[in-house]
């Protein structure tokens, strides 16, 4: 497993793949290259398929929050997630903030994150244009 740490290379059309085997939707591929240069990127590839990718974005100094951490089911349970977490812990500028789903609670605090604050959400007002 090759883990890459900002991951520059990292573009649009292989992220959303591979997003849309993981969370299948509709994506606007120019919309998704916008956000992928907006973060820190930290990718698991398996010869030269993307299977583990955790974005983070963060302002550099006050602020961060893991956008996602993702792995393809085929390559779950391997240590790939326990991997990008270690490499975010190891890599980030700032205290990183996330929400999580329940089922993944156990993961994350196995990997040593603390709970904290509550998470709120906003709904986008403009739901069309995103």
């Amino acid at each position: 497993m090759e883990y890459r740490i900002d991951d520059k290379m990292l573009h649009a059309p292989e992220f959303v793949s591979f997003v849309n085997r993981i969370w299948p939707r509709e994506q606007q591929l120019e919309k998704a290259e916008a956000a992928l240069r907006k973060t820190f990127n930290i990718t698991a590839y398996d010869g030269e398929n993307l299977v583990g990718c955790l974005r983070i974005l963060t302002d550099g100094y006050y602020f961060g929050t893991i956008t996602e951490l993702l792995v393809l089911p085929a390559y779950q349970r391997q240590g790939i997630g326990s991997k990008l977490l270690q490499l975010a812990r190891e890599n980030t500028p700032t205290m990183l903030y996330f929400g999580a789903q329940p089922e993944a609670e156990a993961f994350y605090e196995k990997n040593g994150c603390q709970r904290s604050l509550q998470s709120y959400l906003i709904e986008c007002p403009y739901k069309d244009l995103v």
